[in-house]
């Protein structure tokens, strides 16, 4: 139940993968290698530069197609050659950081680096968050899985209520009191517990 209410709170956060935060940093990624790219000196070999170029663009473009896919284990499939196409761009501009003609752009190339390594990150946040998902995904939700996924916020609900009346009497009660003690016991201490609500 948990994992419907997160991928129902995933899928309506972002109804648009432009709107996906590691979308938007895989764009900036494209955008601050395009402008490596123009400064780049002509020595960069038009192989290097279209396979880079390919790379990067594969980093958005693959998030793009596994969100609007609509299906948990497509969408993971995607989520991990994303990642794969940012390692390549990282390696990519490691080893160019080894060459000594190009020393003058190495601020721009750790740029890309660390834009990489966030992407992947994120890549990989998002793919460990839908790792034991057991919902096959947006174009998989019918009205019983939306109708399970209203029980158990209201089932939530009514255990949190009972919860917080339980804590309310039991507060009431003196401090060496065996049934505060035991409650103390399974739920922690009663002042703990009421800076927590």
């Amino acid at each position: 139940m948990l994992e419907l209410q997160i991928y129902a709170n995933i899928m309506a956060t972002y109804k648009r993968f432009e709107d996906l935060p590691v979308w938007q940093s895989a764009a900036e990624l494209f955008a601050l290698c395009d402008d490596f790219l123009a400064t780049a000196p002509p020595r960069l070999r038009p192989s290097f530069r279209d396979q880079l170029e390919r790379a990067v663009l594969s980093v958005s473009n693959i998030i793009a197609e596994g969100f609007e896919r609509g299906s948990t284990n497509e969408l993971l499939a995607f989520i991990y050659i994303a990642r794969g196409s940012a390692g390549e761009v990282r390696s990519m501009m490691s080893l160019l950081k080894r060459r000594q003609w190009i020393t003058g752009l190495k601020s721009e190339m750790a740029k890309l680096i660390g834009l990489a390594e966030s992407c992947s990150r994120q890549l990989r946040a998002w793919a460990e968050s839908l790792q034991n998902c057991d919902i096959a995904g947006p174009r998989h939700l019918n009205e019983r899985t939306r109708n399970m996924w209203q029980r158990k916020k209201e089932q939530d609900r009514t255990a949190s209520a009972f919860l917080t009346t339980q804590r309310s009497i039991v507060a009431k009660l003196p401090p060496n009191h065996p049934h505060r003690k035991n409650w103390e016991e399974t739920h922690g201490p009663i002042s703990n517990l009421r800076s927590e609500i």
